[in-house]
């Protein structure tokens, strides 16, 4: 009996230390996204912003880089860096598909690495 109350034990505690990973509401995240103009600007903060968690986005156009806070327990980076790829630009991790790519006006084709 006693062996039992013991294992029951362990095993609540395991389950509880387990449950206390908690996700930050508020991180803030940031990761290169190609592109080259405003028109780029719009598309890529407008993607950034339809993945739901995602408070602000701001994409600087001289650097790069995509700055947003995001809600971790609605989203994660992968999922914004699928959404930027879906409207056809690369990340660091996700590139957008061939086709996609296309889809960009001309001034906002980048080079492709």
């Amino acid at each position: 009996m006693r062996n039992l109350i013991l294992i029951a034990l362990v095993t609540f505690l395991g389950f509880s230390a387990q449950a206390q990973t908690k996700k930050n509401k508020n991180l803030k995240y940031t990761t290169e996204v190609n592109g080259n103009c405003e028109q780029c600007k719009k598309r890529i903060e407008k993607a950034a912003f339809s993945v739901p968690g995602v408070k602000t986005a701001t994409w600087d156009v001289g650097t790069h880089q995509l700055t947003v806070i995001m809600n971790e327990e609605k989203c994660s980076p992968t999922d914004l860096k699928k959404a930027i790829a879906k409207v056809g630009h690369d990340t660091e991790d996700v590139k957008a598909t061939e086709s996609d790519y296309q889809n960009l006006h001309s001034c906002c084709k980048y080079d492709r690495k």
